[in-house]
C-alpha cells in the first residue's frame, strides 16, 4: 500500500495536473480511432539500419506497450506512448499520405501530377529512405518532385538526402530557415546534445521500467543527418506556391514552436498542415535540452489566425507529429483548445509575476481550466505546465527573481558542501533524506541527496538513494521528458556517464550550410579567454568562391570578426574556398592554402581554441 500511495502522490505532483486520475476520460477512444484511421501497411520488421549495419531505429522494441499499464508508468503517459508507437503508412485524405512511427516526426507525402511532394523528411536519411520505400511499395515508384520543411528543427530536415539529392526540384522553407537550422545546432550544440540524451532517454532501454518515448513521438533516430538548402523562401502569410501541380497556401508563424516555422493549406485537398504548432500534447515553451525561449503569446495569436484563415477550407488537419483530426467542428475545437492552452499559460504567468511571484511559485500555483484538463491533447507529455511557466517567467524577467540572496549564491559544489556541513554531515543528510522518502516527499529528498552527492560524489549511499528517488519520480511522471531525465539521472548515478552522446549535431551538411559569419562566430565561442589574453594578431580570409573578405582579430581574449575590412595591417592573409575553411575548423591541415604572411599564426589561433566536452557531468559535480 505504501508504494501505491507514493505513486498516487507522484502522479498528482509530477504530472503538473492537480486532479484525481479517475476524472480523466480514459473511456474516450477518439484518439485511437484517429491514430488508426486510413491505415495502409506497417513496416515489418520496423527495424532500420545504417550502411554499416548499425541499428538507427527500432520501433518493434515498443511492442510491450500492447500490455496493461504497469505500476512503473503514469497511466496517462502509457496511453500516449501506445498512440505514438503506432507505425506505418496512413492515408490522410485522397492524395495525401503520412508515414508515422519511423522516427520522432512524421513524413507527409502529397501526390502531384508527375511525382510526390515530401514534407518533413524525418531526422535521418536512413529513416527517410525507409519511409519513402514503404510509400512506394503501396502507391508506386513515383519520383520526388518537391520538398517542404515546415520549420528549422533537425527532425524536419535531417533526412532530406534519403529522399532526394535536391536537383531540379523546389525546396520550400519559411524565411530565415537556414540561419536558425544551423545556428541552433552549432553554437550551443554540444551542451544541447548532452542534455538531449537525458530528454529523449537515449541510453534507457525501451521497457515498462525505462523509456516510454518522449510524448511527441518515441525517440530520435541515430542515423545520418543531412541538409539540402531551400530554393524557395516563404516570406509572408497568404503566399501561394504551386508544386508539381499542387497548390499550397502558407501562413508564416515565426517565434512559435521554432523561430522559423509555417503552417499551410492544400486548398484542393481541403487539408491543413499545422507543422508543430498544434500537436496532441502541450509542447515546450522552453525545451529541456535548451533552446531560445519561445513566445507563448504569439504562438496563441498565430493559432487564432490559422482558425480564421483555414477552418472553413479544411476537412482534415494534420501535423508534423501525432495523428490527424477530421471534420471542421473537431478541427476548430482542437485548434481553439491548443490556442487557449498557450494563451492561458502566458497570461496567468504574467498576471502572477506582476503580483511579485517567482517562476517556481507561479508553477506551483498554476491551475488549468477544467475544460482543458479534460482534453487529452492539452496534457504535458512533452512540455509541462511547470517548466513552461518558468520559461515564460524567464522570457520576461530572466533568471533572477529579485531576491538579493539569490544574486550571488555559491555554485553547486560549494553550496552543497556548506549545506551538508550545516545539516550535520553526509550521514545525517542521507538519514534525513530517508525520512522524507518514507513520508512520500520525494521532491525534498532529491534536493537533500543532490546536496550530499555534490558535496562528495564518492558517497555511495547518497548516490544509491538518490538513484532510487529519481527512479520513483520518473515512474510517477506524466511528462515523458521528465521521466527520461529522472531515469537517465538514476542510470548515470549507478553506472556512470556514457563516453559521448549518440547523436551528432554537426554533420557535414550542417557545417557546409554555415555562413562565413557563423563559421567565425563558432570559432569565437571556442576561444579560451584567459589562455589568449596575451595574444594579439589579425588574419584576413579571402573566400575565393564567395568573393568575400573577412578579418578576424584576436584581442584581449576575444576573436573579433569584420566583413570587408577597410585597410589596416594583418599578420596573415589566406586565400581559400569556404569549403576549405570548414575543413580547417574541422581539423584539416593548412597545406597548399595560398597565403601571405606568417602561417604559424594559424597554430597560435588553434592553440587557444578549446574543444567542447560532449559528456560533461549533469547529476554529479
Amino acid at each position: 500500500m505504501f508504494f501505491l500511495e507514493v505513486m498516487l502522490a507522484l502522479i498528482e505532483e509530477a504530472s503538473g495536473h492537480h486532479r484525481p486520475m479517475a476524472d480523466l476520460p480514459f473511456h474516450d477512444r477518439t484518439d485511437f480511432d484517429n491514430a488508426e484511421r486510413g491505415f495502409v501497411a506497417k513496416l515489418t520488421p520496423a527495424l532500420i539500419k545504417a550502411a554499416d549495419g548499425r541499428v538507427v531505429w527500432d520501433n518493434d522494441s515498443y511492442d510491450f506497450l500492447g500490455g496493461d499499464c504497469p505500476e512503473t508508468a503514469h497511466p496517462s503517459l502509457w496511453r500516449q506512448a501506445r498512440l505514438c508507437a503506432k507505425q506505418g503508412l496512413f492515408e490522410v485524405t485522397d492524395g495525401i499520405y503520412q508515414v508515422r512511427g519511423l522516427d520522432l516526426s512524421n513524413m507527409t507525402i502529397v501526390e502531384g501530377r508527375r511525382g510526390v511532394i515530401v514534407t518533413d523528411p524525418l531526422v535521418s536519411t536512413e529513416c527517410a529512405a525507409a519511409a519513402l520505400r514503404l510509400y512506394r511499395d503501396h502507391r508506386g515508384d513515383r519520383p520526388v518532385t518537391g520538398l517542404i520543411y515546415t520549420h528549422s528543427h533537425a527532425d524536419h530536415f535531417g533526412g532530406a538526402r534519403g529522399v532526394t539529392d535536391g536537383a531540379d526540384i523546389p525546396i520550400i522553407a519559411p524565411a530565415h530557415f537556414m540561419e536558425h537550422a544551423v545556428s541552433e545546432n552549432v553554437y550551443a550544440g554540444t551542451a544541447m546534445n548532452r542534455r538531449a540524451l537525458y530528454m529523449y532517454g537515449q541510453i534507457l532501454p525501451p521497457s515498462p521500467e525505462g523509456q516510454l518515448g518522449c510524448g511527441l513521438g518515441m525517440a530520435t533516430s541515430t542515423g545520418t543527418v543531412s541538409l539540402i538548402p531551400p530554393t524557395v523562401d516563404i516570406t509572408r502569410t497568404g503566399q501561394e506556391e504551386t508544386i508539381d501541380g499542387v497548390r499550397v497556401v502558407f501562413q508564416l508563424t515565426p517565434g512559435t514552436e521554432a523561430p522559423a516555422e509555417m503552417n499551410f493549406l492544400f486548398p484542393d485537398h481541403r487539408a491543413l498542415c499545422m507543422a508543430e504548432n498544434a500537436t496532441h500534447n502541450l509542447h515546450n515553451v522552453l525545451t529541456l535540452r535548451g533552446a531560445l525561449v519561445r513566445d507563448a503569446r504569439v504562438w496563441a495569436r498565430y493559432l487564432t489566425e490559422a482558425i480564421a484563415l483555414f477552418a472553413d477550407h479544411a476537412d482534415v488537419a494534420f501535423a508534423s507529429h501525432h495523428w490527424p483530426t477530421w471534420g471542421k467542428d473537431a478541427i476548430v475545437t482542437f485548434l481553439s483548445q491548443q490556442r487557449d492552452l498557450y494563451a492561458y499559460l502566458h497570461d496567468q504567468t504574467v498576471r502572477m509575476l506582476n503580483r511579485g511571484m517567482t517562476g517556481s511559485e507561479i508553477a506551483e500555483a498554476m491551475r488549468m481550466p477544467p475544460a482543458l484538463e479534460q482534453a487529452w491533447h492539452t496534457h504535458g507529455y512533452y512540455g509541462s505546465v511547470s517548466h513552461n511557466v518558468k520559461a515564460i517567467y524567464q522570457r520576461y524577467l530572466g533568471w533572477f527573481d529579485g531576491n538579493p540572496a539569490h544574486l550571488w549564491e555559491h555554485p553547486p559544489v560549494e553550496q552543497s558542501r556548506r549545506y551538508v556541513e550545516c545539516l550535520g554531515g553526509a550521514t545525517a543528510v542521507v538519514a534525513l533524506a530517508e525520512r522524507y522518502v518514507q513520508q512520500g516527499d520525494l521532491r525534498f529528498a532529491a534536493t537533500l541527496l543532490n546536496h550530499a552527492v555534490f558535496a562528495d560524489q564518492g558517497d555511495s549511499s547518497a548516490r544509491e538513494l538518490l538513484a532510487q528517488v529519481y527512479t520513483r519520480m520518473g515512474h510517477g511522471a506524466e511528462n515523458a521528458t521528465w521521466r527520461n531525465f529522472y531515469l537517465t539521472g538514476a542510470t548515470e548515478l549507478t553506472t556512470g556517464r556514457p563516453s559521448a552522446s549518440t547523436v551528432s549535431t554537426t554533420s557535414p551538411d550542417l557545417l557546409t550550410a554555415l555562413t562565413a559569419e557563423q563559421i567565425f562566430d563558432s570559432l569565437a565561442i571556442r576561444v579560451d579567454g584567459p589562455n589568449a589574453w596575451k595574444e594579439r594578431f589579425a588574419i584576413d580570409w579571402h573566400l575565393t568562391d564567395l568573393d568575400e573578405c573577412h578579418r578576424t582579430t584576436l584581442s584581449n581574449g576575444t576573436l573579433i570578426h569584420e566583413k570587408s575590412p577597410s585597410g589596416g595591417r594583418t599578420d596573415l592573409t589566406l586565400r581559400l574556398t569556404k569549403q576549405r575553411l570548414v575543413g580547417l575548423i574541422s581539423g584539416e591541415g593548412a597545406d597548399g592554402i595560398d597565403h601571405d604572411g606568417d602561417l604559424a599564426v594559424l597554430d597560435r589561433l588553434t592553440s587557444v581554441l578549446e574543444q567542447p566536452t560532449p559528456d560533461f557531468p549533469i547529476v554529479t559535480p
